[in-house]
């Protein structure tokens, strides 16, 4: 367990109704993929993507239709009893469309800067100085998101020129890296110039390699009490794009640093977004800060587990759960902590059944047909029959379980 007490110490920054840095819970956000335009559809995903587990959510807002559209999201994602804090994600012209569409300002709960193509020399700060008084007006916290894709630069070539001028034999990477946070740290001061406070400024560097995200958010959190918000920017799809985000946010968790991230996955066409959500939930809950939701330890499959029958069943389990989680989180408190295995022959399975809340042993290659099933340590019962069958009663037993073990919330409220 990684205690807040070991973490990088920032400023706390209201978001809606969340707080980011100042020794709050990291904070999980997402982004949409729909045309914000479409005020229905991206309401509909910043609801499921909220359910999934997304703190606060992001939209586009790039165009004057995208503008217009966000008070309506918001409205419908109020209507729907979703108050995740919903945040306005600007390049380029941010500062003409905050100023255009007012009630967009005023709906959003927080506005995305990136330094790197707000306007080009004198027009930069005064575009960027724009962005930063709106946010002043509306009493809204701005993140200043750097991106290595999109960086600032007249900046980096005057630092490539400083390293050849001077002799300094640094790499390009070297460069790229310190201008990342050179960056940051100079758009924060000017936000701060226009009258922007500390507990309106989250931070961002994002870059697409682990090993550099680690180096620039190590020299960012000596250099600033601002909250940091992690994350590769462009994580990949699939195995590569879980394995890169959690190997450099692993890391940079464990160093106490970051307050809030996102897992940005390249999804299938027609993937599920709420993938990406599901993998930052995984990766606090790995880490031991955060409890999202019941987690289900499974077996790996070796040459005793010919059969698929412990595949579907932990599939089908990990399924239930995430369907259920909506509204146990409403009902139950602490369910979240919940912990389930689904094992495939005897070798692991008994042991770890009984270090789960819920566990159930299938059997291996030549073992007997029958499954036992463990709860809080000791041999509740023992289930025999086809998936079907298997699926069905185990999920039985894990509702009983909830329904007896959590209290529930209504309980608790009247007290």
């Amino acid at each position: 367990m990684i205690h807040l007490d070991n973490r990088h110490r920032t400023v706390p920054v209201p978001v809606g109704g969340v707080t980011v840095g100042g020794g709050a819970p990291i904070v999980v956000q997402s982004m949409t993929m729909t045309d914000t335009a479409d005020a229905v559809g991206t309401a509909r995903q910043c609801i499921e993507l909220a359910e999934a587990g997304s703190e606060m959510v992001r939209v586009t807002v790039n165009v004057p239709e995208a503008a217009a559209a966000v008070p309506e999201i918001k409205q419908r994602m109020l209507d729907a009893g979703c108050t995740a804090p919903l945040i306005g994600d600007f390049h380029y012209n941010g500062h003409q469309l905050l100023t255009r569409f007012p009630e967009c300002a005023r709906a959003l709960d927080k506005y995305r800067i990136n330094p790197g193509n707000v306007g080009t020399g004198k027009r930069r700060d005064e575009q960027f100085s724009t962005i930063c008084q709106v946010a002043i007006d509306h009493g809204k916290p701005v993140r200043i998101g750097v991106n290595g894709g999109s960086l600032n630069q007249e900046l980096v070539m005057a630092k490539m020129q400083e390293n050849t001028d001077r002799g300094l034999g640094l790499e390009s990477d070297d460069i790229i890296n310190e201008c990342m946070v050179l960056s940051a740290l100079q758009s924060t001061e000017l936000a701060l110039e226009t009258g922007l406070t500390e507990n309106q400024i989250i931070i961002s560097c994002k870059v697409s390699r682990p090993r550099h995200l680690i180096e620039v958010y190590r020299a960012l959190a000596k250099r600033t009490r601002q909250p940091l918000h992690l994350g590769l920017t462009e994580a990949g799809m699939g195995t590569k794009g879980l394995v890169w985000s959690a190997s450099a946010l692993g890391v940079l968790l464990h160093a106490g640093i970051g307050d809030t991230i996102r897992v940005s996955l390249t999804p299938r066409p027609g993937g599920d977004r709420r993938e990406e959500v599901y993998a930052a939930c995984e990766i606090l809950q790995a880490m031991g800060l955060r409890s999202f939701a019941p987690s289900v330890t499974a077996c790996p499959g070796c040459g005793r587990t010919t059969s698929t029958t412990f595949q579907e069943l932990a599939e089908a389990v990990q399924g239930y759960i995430r369907e259920q989680m909506p509204a146990w989180k409403q009902r139950y408190d602490g369910v979240e902590t919940l912990t389930l295995a689904v094992m495939g022959c005897v070798v692991n399975g008994p042991g770890e059944s009984k270090a789960a809340n819920i566990g159930i042993s299938l059997p291996g290659t030549g073992e007997a047909p029958n499954c036992p099933v463990y709860i809080d340590g000791r041999h509740a019962t023992t289930l025999r029959g086809t998936y079907e069958e298997l699926a069905v009663a185990f999920q039985r037993l894990l509702d009983e379980y909830v329904e007896a073990k959590y209290e529930k919330k209504t309980a608790l409220a009247e007290r």
